[in-house]
């Protein structure tokens, strides 16, 4: 059985994307221990993937799946896009960026709190060349207040239209269904297959 390495440091990601990919014939591994981060300085998600991707690759010498996500709210103009994971600051908590969004947002109507969870895969063959990127996106909006007790990051402030409840009131494999991280895993396994 092949190996693929899954470049985050994140353990909230990491275990979705083994979930979503549960179904696929490879040996799922995270990174090795003491793996330095890779850096996240590109303008967008796909560059800030196949960064990840190409540097992990580097430091792994085997095939590597990264991703970048961010949360893009219409009336921010955007924001926080690629910086979501680091909005309030770069210690802060998911509940320190949960509270900096919602202030920003206050005083705005709900017919002005679209938003979307953008995600971008990016693969890696182990001589540091990206062979597939894929994304998945996740249309919702921006609550005044969190709901629900799953997910990380944003999750219990963010509706999904799809189901009309935050992506923290759902299970897990809920969740995975209907995610920006699922879609864009679904839509990458075809060539993870053919590639791997």
């Amino acid at each position: 059985m092949k190996t693929l390495v899954l470049g985050t440091q994140n353990k909230h990601k990491l275990t979705e994307i083994r979930e979503i990919l549960l179904d696929v014939p490879l040996r799922l591994n995270g990174l090795p221990v003491g793996t330095p981060e890779a850096p996240e300085d590109q303008p967008t998600l796909e560059g800030n993937a196949v960064q990840k991707a190409v540097a992990y690759a580097g430091h792994v010498k085997t095939w590597v799946l990264a991703d970048d996500t961010g949360l893009e709210v219409d009336a921010l103009e955007g924001r926080p896009g690629v910086h979501s994971a680091r909005y309030a600051g770069e210690d802060c908590s998911d509940a320190d960026n949960r509270a900096l969004l919602l202030k920003e947002l206050e005083g705005v109507p709900a017919t002005r709190r679209k938003a979307r969870f953008r995600c971008v895969v990016a693969l890696c063959n182990p001589a540091g060349e990206v062979l597939a990127t894929a994304e998945g996106v996740c249309e919702g909006m921006i609550l005044e207040e969190a709901r629900g007790e799953g997910g990380f990051g944003y999750d219990r402030i963010f509706r999904a239209d799809s189901i009309g409840k935050t992506l923290a009131e759902i299970t897990p494999d809920e969740k995975n269904r209907l995610s920006h991280r699922g879609a864009a895993l679904k839509a990458l396994k075809p060539r993870l297959l053919e590639l791997l």
